[in-house]
């Protein structure tokens, strides 16, 4: 078997490399080794269209070109490609899909709408356009989501390139070939500037956009809930928490794993986040995005997501490119922000500056904290901000000195002209910038003399704010809408012992079914428990203000298993019955979007929770030795810095 990653034209092999004898010292064991072989111009692009087409101004094509020939075997990429009718010499954008979905017109001729040439990269190869039309073809190396499928490791299998454990066994790196030679496609289209390109991509297609933002080419960057790296890692605080994998984990560390490209990226990055994703749990994107060689990036988190942003978010990477591509807007500084834990009541204070100097409205300065070590079911607490001159602050209490705290904000400008957005987003004049982040260790905490406050609450939700502690789904749409908030797992609101949940809820149309969930245990298969979901199914006769009251033991897991008590419950999910239970339920809901008032815990006592991200009988010193640990190694991480400074 034989990998040959320079390709050829004209007949001629420029390189390859033996799979079969090859020595160790032939594996690549660093990034820039991985690529040091692959010539993105080497091999001619064959580009084929396929069908062409015009509307509202804008080209769209639908074309496919060759990836390169790996192990005698010429594997070729679908694509869309889409610019303004009459643009010559545009910035050009690579957009790169995510994991199980494929390349959508809509979405080239989104970014061309803007002014730029954009690709739309079809590397997962289902099939776009008609069933019939050329395809992605990856010639049966493991790769895209067909048959063979996705090969995340560095392992040999079936078709591999190699019969060793080697980074081009992995799928990722051919569909980062494929951005890179969508970079050299652009090169050669006199719509586009091929000098001038950004790549941008969503969850796989994040990751994807980490791995090829490495490419001298690339001059802007937006992955968005995908490419933190350090997945495989535990997160601190938790042990045993690291995905797991049986390949050469230290190889694939090294040529693989986004943590290894970061720091070779010498491009502006935009990173667009959500605070409780599963893909690239926050405090791993911040520790990637921390270790760029350059200041000059941003970050954008939505807060209570997962895996989805908001409209003002994604403005900010709409702009961010119009930045740093187009030159037409100037993006704001990332706030610099202070966590003081000293203070005189021994409550900690989070401060905020942010950048003043762009010629848009400071519309909100929104400072958010939490504690739970796992980011993806922490809840975040919305703080009181003050202002003193161009200083934002908030006092971030804490309840538990064994526990860290988080704190971070969001600062929102109104640009005062409405940006036209893709299909699911409203048009709007907004964007988001999150601030730096910080973190307080308990060791630190202990330290600082920081005293514990705050009690347990009855109330949940008396939307003073209205949905501001939630994350929205299907918001309008009457059969879809699904509302969810990790309130339940914050220290405050964890639900009593025995207690009842009681809300109110005013309908439009009768016989109607709701559906409350109380999922347990969300993303914690360390400690040995599963995530379970336990729903309450409450019947709605009439189209009037019904009061609530729920026992925990009508919340019910599909497999019959009765809730016990609140201590490990993750979040809580508001949705119509049919959309929760479709076998159960089988009329859809009918009438308007349903109003939810005063949701609380009645009854119960009060009673302290086992630690929730450890295994029954787990020592609680394992676990707070990686934050001292941690602490320790940030102490050193901040000389270096101060001395690189």
């Amino acid at each position: 078997m034989r990998l040959i990653l320079q390709t050829f034209a004209a007949a001629v092999l420029v390189a390859s490399v033996s799979a079969t004898s090859a020595g160790d010292s032939l594996v690549p064991k660093t990034v820039e080794e991985t690529w040091a072989r692959f010539d993105p111009h080497a091999e001619a692009l064959e580009t084929e269209i396929i069908r062409e087409s015009v509307e509202n101004g804008i080209v769209l094509r639908q074309i496919r070109y060759v990836v390169g020939t790996f192990d005698r075997k010429k594997t070729r990429v679908a694509a869309f490609y889409a610019f303004p009718e009459k643009g010559r010499s545009l910035p050009g954008i690579v957009q790169l899909h995510g994991g199980g979905q494929r390349a959508m017109p809509e979405t080239a001729r989104f970014w061309a709408s803007h002014g730029y040439a954009t690709v739309a990269v079809n590397w997962g190869e289902h099939v776009i356009g008609e069933k019939e039309d050329p395809n992605t073809d990856w010639a049966g190396i493991p790769a895209g989501f067909l048959d063979p499928k996705h090969h995340n490791d560095v392992s040999p299998d079936k078709g591999t390139l190699h019969a060793k454990p080697h980074p081009w066994n992995s799928s990722w790196l051919l569909y980062s070939a494929a951005a890179r030679r969508a970079i050299t496609f652009l090169e050669k289209q006199p719509e586009a500037d091929g000098a001038n390109v950004g790549v941008t991509g969503h969850s796989m297609g994040g990751r994807l956009t980490v791995l090829t933002a490495t490419d001298p080419r690339v001059k802007a960057a937006s992955p968005s809930v995908g490419g933190s790296g350090y997945l495989y890692s535990d997160i601190v605080g938790i042990p045993g928490s690291a995905r797991r994998m049986r390949a050469d984990l230290m190889l694939y560390d090294a040529t693989l794993d986004c943590k290894s490209y970061w720091p070779l990226i010498q491009c502006p990055v935009m990173f667009l986040g959500a605070t409780d994703d599963f893909n690239s749990p926050m405090e791993l994107v911040i520790r990637g995005f921390r270790s760029l060689p350059n200041k000059t990036g941003a970050m954008s988190f939505t807060p209570h997501m997962n895996h989805r942003v908001t409209v003002d978010n994604y403005a900010a990477r709409v702009r961010w490119f119009a930045t740093h591509l187009k030159r037409t807007f100037k993006f704001p500084k990332t706030a610099p922000a202070r966590l003081d834990l000293k203070t005189n009541d021994g409550i900690p204070r989070f401060t905020v500056w942010p950048d003043l100097s762009v010629p848009y409205k400071l519309k909100d300065v929104r400072i958010l904290y939490g504690y739970e070590r796992d980011p993806r079911v922490r809840f975040w607490r919305s703080a009181d901000v003050s202002r003193n001159g161009d200083a934002f602050t908030a006092a971030c209490p804490v309840m538990d000195l064994k526990e860290p705290l988080f704190v971070f904000a969001n600062v929102t400008y109104d640009t005062g002209h409405p940006l036209a957005m893709p299909r699911g987003y409203a048009d709007t004049p907004l964007l988001t910038i999150t601030s730096q982040t910080r973190q307080a260790f308990p060791q630190q905490l202990a330290e600082a003399n920081v005293r514990p406050s705050g009690d347990r609450q009855r109330v949940i939700e008396d939307f003073k704010h209205g949905w501001r502690d939630w994350s929205l789904v299907g918001v309008g749409h009457t059969a879809h809408w699904n509302y969810e908030t990790h309130k339940p797992n914050d220290p405050a609101f964890v639900g009593p012992r025995g207690a009842s949940l009681a809300l109110e809820i005013e309908t439009t149309a009768p016989e109607n079914t709701l559906a409350v969930i109380l999922e347990t245990d969300g993303w914690r298969g360390y400690t040995g428990r599963k995530t379970r979901r336990y729903t309450a199914l409450i019947g709605l006769a009439k189209a009037e203000s019904h009061a609530l009251e729920l026992s925990v033991n009508q919340f019910v897991t599909p497999d019959g298993e009765v809730l016990k008590n609140y201590d490990f419950v993750t979040s809580l999910i508001l949705t119509p019955g049919q959309k929760e239970m479709p076998g159960k339920v089988t009329k859809v809901w009918q009438g308007r979007v349903p109003v939810f008032k005063n949701i609380r815990w009645v009854g119960g006592e009060f009673a302290s929770r086992p630690r929730p991200y450890l295994k029954q009988g787990a020592s609680e010193i394992d676990a707070d030795a990686a934050f001292r640990a941690q602490f320790d190694q940030a102490v050193i991480e901040s000389v270096d810095r101060e001395k690189r400074d």
